[in-house]
């Protein structure tokens, strides 16, 4: 059984609460990107910014390992698309899909309509299934409208989904 260290003593820094292996790695260079690397870094993860279009990557103002192709993608990784617009976006979901054993995939983009990234995946051969393990939307459903905010709501979704919670201000 592991116990688990005192709420306040956590809270106040008097507890460690271990580390906990985490890499999220944010799929084009945009302002939430920037924001979303940040943010990541301060809560403990290994950050990565995959860029295909080198000369984009320098739009991203945080410092992170940056990758013009897809890293090696393991258990602990999160990946989070954050530009539904591009033209790469098929190629891009299905190297992340692909590229080994990702914990989590999601875009970024509105609830209310399909997903540009289904017809992609779709039209590069990846089965039903396979395209199915995208989630759209992303994150805590916090009515965020600026780059920064939506980078809290997908960090907090993130969290929430690692820690097996539904996120929002029910506490079981």
């Amino acid at each position: 059984m592991t116990v688990e260290p005192d709420a306040c003593a956590v809270a106040h820094g008097a507890a460690d609460v271990g580390a906990d292996e985490k890499t999220l790695v944010a799929v084009f260079a945009s302002p939430v990107a920037s924001y979303l690397l940040s943010y990541a870094a301060d809560l403990g993860y290994h950050t990565v910014l995959y860029e295909p279009d080198a000369a984009r990557a320098t739009d991203v103002r945080t410092a992170c390992d940056i990758r013009t192709t897809i890293p090696p993608l393991d258990h602990t990784a999160d990946v989070v698309v954050t530009d539904h617009h591009r033209t790469e976006l098929g190629p891009v979901l299905k190297d992340a899909l692909t590229a080994g054993d990702a914990r989590w995939v999601g875009v970024l983009g509105n609830p209310r309509h399909e997903g540009p990234h289904v017809s992609a995946l779709t039209a590069l051969g990846l089965p039903s299934n396979e395209i199915a393990r995208v989630h759209r939307p992303v994150g805590l459903n916090i009515g965020s409208r600026r780059p920064a905010e939506i980078a809290i709501a997908v960090l907090a979704g993130l969290l929430a989904d690692r820690n097996g919670k539904p996120g929002g201000f029910e506490f079981a």
